[in-house]
């Protein structure tokens, strides 16, 4: 009986070897790498980020696609309530721009915070706007940049569409609600092209995300009440025009898109995210936040 029991104790430990060698093994596959297509659109502040982001998940992670776009966050935030995309980015949040229904489908992946600087064509010739002027130039009741300190230039707004959430965070922050005047022979979202009309248009100004300014933009970044727009500034809660970055499913996310918003909260990725002109939320201080509460 002993040596009948000791044959099927000893075959019950090669076979229970057996399994948990092909788990093991199973589990050391999956976590080779993450296959899948996923699309994601709309902020243009954002885009800089998720088109980086995108590119450090397909390096790792060869089999999948990651299509990045901008359009605005209004147009990412209804894409992914009608399920035509994965992954959803804006500047707003979504009751701000979709019904109470629609909203409350979409789950919030908050990914970091973006800056919105003014700029202008160097030919303007001012460094620093006050609030009070700021919106003046913004609503059309200065013409001249020589009414607010400037060189005798003609100002020239370069406008973005009512969808955009840039537009949003900086008519809330910057204008203090005032609405600006759309200029439609020069409007655009997409931040790379408003950069380049600031450039060749004598007396332009417009605004844009920190992220794209980290280079030699060639064009003047105006400060504002003398507060110049940085990192450093809005952590401190001294510079005010800044949002919230967030990065909408529909439902919780699976597969693909689930493993990238991992790598996009993830603390390896968040060193990258400072260096890119990006805010990480975990630093703004009390004074910070208290200029964001509702």
């Amino acid at each position: 009986m002993s040596r009948k029991k000791n044959k099927v104790a000893i075959v019950a430990l090669v076979l229970l070897a057996i399994v948990i060698g092909c788990v093991v093994g199973s589990s050391e596959a999956d976590t080779k790498g993450v296959s899948g297509t996923v699309n994601i659109a709309g902020s243009s502040a954002l885009l800089p980020l998720a088109q980086n982001a995108a590119k450090t998940f397909m390096d790792k992670n060869p089999d999948s696609v990651i299509n990045t776009n901008g359009g605005g966050s209004g147009q990412g935030l209804q894409q992914v309530s009608d399920g035509t995309i994965d992954i959803g980015d804006s500047d707003l949040l979504a009751d701000e721009k979709l019904d109470k229904k629609s909203a409350s489908k979409l789950v919030d992946h908050q990914v970091a915070i973006t800056v919105i600087a003014p700029i202008i064509n160097k030919d303007a010739g001012v460094k620093s706007l006050t609030t009070e002027q700021l919106i003046k130039v913004f609503t059309g009741k200065v013409t001249n940049w020589k009414q607010v300190g400037g060189n005798d230039r003609q100002i020239v707004l370069v406008s973005r569409p009512s969808s955009s959430g840039t537009r949003a965070t900086f008519e809330q922050y910057a204008l203090k609600k005032h609405a600006s005047q759309s200029n439609q022979s020069l409007e655009t979202d997409d931040s790379g092209t408003l950069i380049q009309m600031i450039q060749s248009v004598s007396g332009s100004i417009g605004y844009v995300a920190l992220s794209y300014l980290t280079g030699d933009p060639q064009v003047g970044i105006v400060s504002i009440n003398g507060v110049k727009p940085s990192l450093k500034n809005v952590y401190n809660g001294k510079y005010t025009v800044w949002s919230y970055e967030h990065m909408y499913t529909k439902g919780q996310p699976k597969g693909a898109a689930k493993a990238f918003l991992q790598q996009m909260l993830s603390e390896e990725y968040g060193k990258k995210i400072e260096a890119m002109g990006y805010g990480i939320a975990s630093k703004l201080t009390a004074a910070a936040k208290a200029t964001h509460t509702k």
